[in-house]
């Protein structure tokens, strides 16, 4: 009895320890110089339920890793190690869970050697001063924005004080005085183009004739003709016939009154004379104009020698 019960036992112990999982930590060299680089595995002989969490290191650094890998039945996951500090590291047991339960893996020791550099090989170069850093808009924008003041303001004044003045001079009318006869027979033909009498603009017509011909007496005759009244014009006209200081004739003088005072009617008492009339008036005015000079000086000096 005591037999099958120790049989039995020792079946359920090998049995159990047949079940047991295996988890097992691999590195591909135990010796590397500072910067290269390593591969850990990790290996599980199951499949089912199975957790690797993220691996604890001291002094190691992780580059990089896969993802878990199922061959013949068992997990397989890879890392890529390094170190950066020269020394004797050790990867310490990781945990793994198979089916809620913890296994250790072993811990393995890593050497990390220094790199020996011969400095009799090495090309020196000198220091380096400090790098500046690269210029930006905001460094100059105060004095482009007094650069832009600056050049408004000399635009402006080369504006005000010179094209304009220039453009100014340019555009001033440059007139020319004509003679007083010149000056008359051409605004009688300028007020021809007007058409004011065919227009029924007979006031119009005769306010700017007698004008032209008054402006001729007062600048020929440097008499205030403009401003007198037609008896008045006359009146100045005969003294200096009698004076004998102007050369003209009776017809002339008959012309200039018959034309003031018809003048006088149209633009007071409303007259309106016939087409005929009127340019039979518009002859009479070129009439006086030309037949009413002062006498030249140069005939006195003749007449008194």
């Amino acid at each position: 009895m005591k037999k099958q019960i120790f049989y039995i036992l020792l079946f359920t112990a090998t049995l159990s320890f047949a079940q047991k999982p295996m988890v097992k930590a691999e590195i591909d060299t135990t010796n590397i110089r500072i910067g290269e680089q390593f591969q850990l595995k990790i290996s599980v002989d199951e499949t089912a339920n199975v957790i690797i969490p993220k691996i604890r290191l001291k002094g190691l650094e992780v580059i990089d890793s896969t993802r878990i890998d199922t061959i013949k039945n068992s997990l397989i996951r890879r890392y890529i190690l390094t170190g950066f500090d020269s020394g004797a590291f050790y990867i310490p047991q990781q945990q793994i869970f198979v089916k809620n339960q913890a296994f250790l893996t072993d811990s393995l020791l890593v050497n990390v050697a220094t790199v020996a550099i011969d400095t009799t090989k090495v090309k020196k170069f000198p220091i380096k001063s400090i790098k500046k850093e690269p210029f930006t808009f905001d460094d100059f924008k105060i004095y482009i924005y007094i650069a832009l003041a600056i050049l408004a303001i000399i635009g402006f004044w080369i504006y005000w004080f010179v094209i304009r003045k220039r453009k100014e001079e340019e555009e001033a009318p440059t007139y020319r005085t004509l003679p007083p006869y010149e000056e008359a027979i051409l605004r009688l033909t300028e007020l021809d183009d007007k058409l004011l009498w065919q227009n029924n603009k007979v006031k119009e017509y005769y306010s700017e004739l007698t004008e032209i011909v008054r402006g001729y007496i007062e600048r020929e005759l440097k008499v205030p003709a403009l401003e007198n009244t037609t008896d008045e014009v006359l009146e100045m006209i005969k003294d200096f016939k009698k004076t004998d200081t102007i050369e003209t004739s009776k017809e002339t003088i008959d012309k200039l009154k018959d034309l003031l005072r018809e003048a006088d009617l149209v633009k007071f008492a409303k007259s309106k004379p016939l087409a005929l009339e009127i340019e039979d008036d518009r002859k009479d005015a070129e009439f006086i104009i030309g037949n009413l000079k002062p006498k030249p000086i140069i005939e006195k000096e003749d007449e008194l020698e």
